[in-house]
């Protein structure tokens, strides 16, 4: 089995995404749940939202520009089951996913 990051893209950071009702909050943490649930043992790490990022080059440190809003990782037999793992994720109702085959090292 390979390993996929999956990233979750909003136009809408992370911080904004959770500036909700207490109620609004569960309702979209059950739909996560059920998703979890419905993937089961492919889901190897929930992850979490993101934010304040940073972009780091060799000029030095600063505000990160990206959309990425959270991340999970998932196991899957070949890119098309891991992009199958998505089907009805409640991300989709915000943002995008994009899932990304975490590469062997050659050596390690």
């Amino acid at each position: 089995m390979a390993k996929y990051l999956v990233l979750y893209r909003a136009d809408v950071s992370a911080e904004e995404q959770m500036q909700q009702s207490p109620e609004e909050g569960q309702a979209e943490m059950q739909e996560w749940m059920a998703w979890a649930g419905k993937v089961g043992g492919a889901l190897t790490d929930f992850g979490s939202p993101v934010g304040n990022g940073r972009t780091v080059a060799p000029s030095g440190a600063s505000a990160s520009s990206s959309d990425v809003a959270g991340y999970s990782i998932v196991e899957a037999a070949d890119a098309d089951a891991a992009v199958a793992l998505m089907d009805g994720h409640p991300h989709l109702k915000t943002g995008t996913i994009e899932v990304l085959e975490a590469l062997e090292i050659p050596g390690m």
